[in-house]
């Protein structure tokens, strides 16, 4: 599918794209159009009662939809790893619905709790005990009755996993991905395979270990998909846990929008 001078490929909820510049710029028509797009996006950190649920049904939904999950009576998706203390669980709302959703884990030496250590836990142990840090973006989940109508959302969700870097200034990003989709990693975030495929129960589908270096790849990354950006503040909001006595933000709206208008 082609939009201006950016190919679009959706697969299973992940947008594959051809990235051209169409400026002299250097901004892409889809930077364009994902700048577009989070004009109108909220994003929400969840942690309980309906927020929850909700987001647990929506990726029941979408791994389901695509044969990636057993049939359950609950028709909810969770596990251990959803209450571990390093864990974060977003939903992503465009015009107030929900229609994405991401987990995030920040693995540390004190902390290496995440769906990478499960199943790749002897390759990436060693580099814990060397004072290595990691984010861990798991269970992107989009609607399915929204994605054909915003092909940028995986880009939108996935955007929390950069500035979750940003913000524990952690060694690199570890995807735990499909095999179709590692081409998608390597064009957007650098990524380079670690390790060989495994299995990875419940799912019917192997994965593979893909390790995106911080230091070498951030501003490459920021530079072509300037949308990316955040500011400290909106930082903060999504991950550092309120004081006492203090409300934490019910919804966060992104900032990269700041980064175009002081340009």
């Amino acid at each position: 599918m082609a939009e201006g001078n950016c190919i679009v490929a959706v697969s299973d909820g992940v947008v594959h794209v051809d990235d051209r510049p169409t400026d002299l710029s250097g901004m892409s028509s889809f930077s364009r159009n994902v700048s577009t797009l989070l004009e109108r996006v909220e994003y929400r950190r969840c942690e309980s009662g309906e927020d929850m649920e909700a987001i647990y049904r929506l990726r029941y939904k979408a791994y389901r939809l695509n044969g990636f999950l057993p049939e359950s009576s609950d028709q909810m998706m969770m596990d251990v790893l959803d209450d571990t203390p390093n864990c974060y669980r977003f939903g992503v709302f465009v015009d107030n619905s929900l229609v994405c959703t991401l987990r995030l884990h920040h693995l540390t030496p004190s902390e290496p709790y995440a769906p990478a250590m499960t199943r790749f836990g002897d390759l990436l142990h060693p580099r814990l005990l060397r004072g290595e840090s990691f984010v861990n973006p798991t269970l992107l989940a989009a609607d399915p009755d929204f994605i054909s109508m915003h092909r940028a959302l995986p880009y939108v969700t996935l955007r929390l996993a950069l500035i979750a870097s940003v913000h524990f200034q952690v060694t690199a990003c570890l995807g735990v991905i499909r095999k179709e989709h590692t081409a998608f990693y390597q064009r957007t975030f650098g990524a380079v395979q670690v390790g060989q495929p495994r299995d990875y129960p419940p799912f019917t589908v192997p994965v593979v270990l893909y390790d995106a270096n911080y230091e070498i790849n951030l501003e490459r990354v920021l530079q072509r998909f300037p949308f990316f950006r955040s500011t400290p503040m909106e930082q903060r909001m999504l991950f550092e846990t309120p004081s006492a006595g203090e409300l934490a933000p019910l919804t966060i709206l992104p900032t990269a929008k700041y980064y175009r208008e002081a340009a």
